[in-house]
């Protein structure tokens, strides 16, 4: 029996599809456990593109690590929509963000706004190393408060 050719590349789509989103959940589900012992945890939303909201997201994250200590402390800076330019890699916060990456916070970034801004732009967007996509920022969020952390909208 011979299998059509649109069969086939559907089958081959899915597939793609499917393993994509499982690795998008497998590496923001492992993410969630890299501070077991953390006394305190905290996902910090950005939507907004405003750069002063920007740095104020970025300052609460040092502002935590300072006052708790890194070990004590799981953060994850989850951005979606406007807010994704944050994640940019030629955002003027890309020291910060590296800095504060190699104090422990994550960084995500909604792969269905890349997607949406890429169809805008022409191209894909260059993300911050030190970020991670998610599937959806929102639904990243509602993980993340599920598992226990608090939500913080500075």
């Amino acid at each position: 029996m011979r299998i059509p050719k649109r069969v086939t590349a559907w089958v081959l789509a899915a597939i793609t599809g499917f393993a994509l989103t499982s690795a998008l959940t497998a590496t923001s589900a492992q993410a969630a456990d890299e501070k077991p012992f953390a006394e305190h945890k905290v996902v910090l939303q950005i939507s907004d593109n405003d750069p002063s909201k920007q740095t104020l997201v970025l300052n609460v994250a040092g502002n935590l690590l300072k006052a708790y200590g890194s070990d004590k402390v799981d953060i994850e800076i989850v951005a979606f929509g406007p807010g994704v330019r944050l994640m940019f890699a030629e955002n003027v916060n890309k020291g910060r963000i590296g800095g504060l990456s190699a104090e422990g916070v994550r960084f995500a970034a909604c792969n269905n706004t890349i997607a949406n801004m890429t169809k805008n732009l022409g191209h894909e967007p260059a993300i911050n190393p030190n970020a991670v996509r998610v599937g959806a920022g929102v639904v990243r969020i509602i993980d993340l408060t599920g598992q226990g952390y608090t939500l913080v909208k500075p």
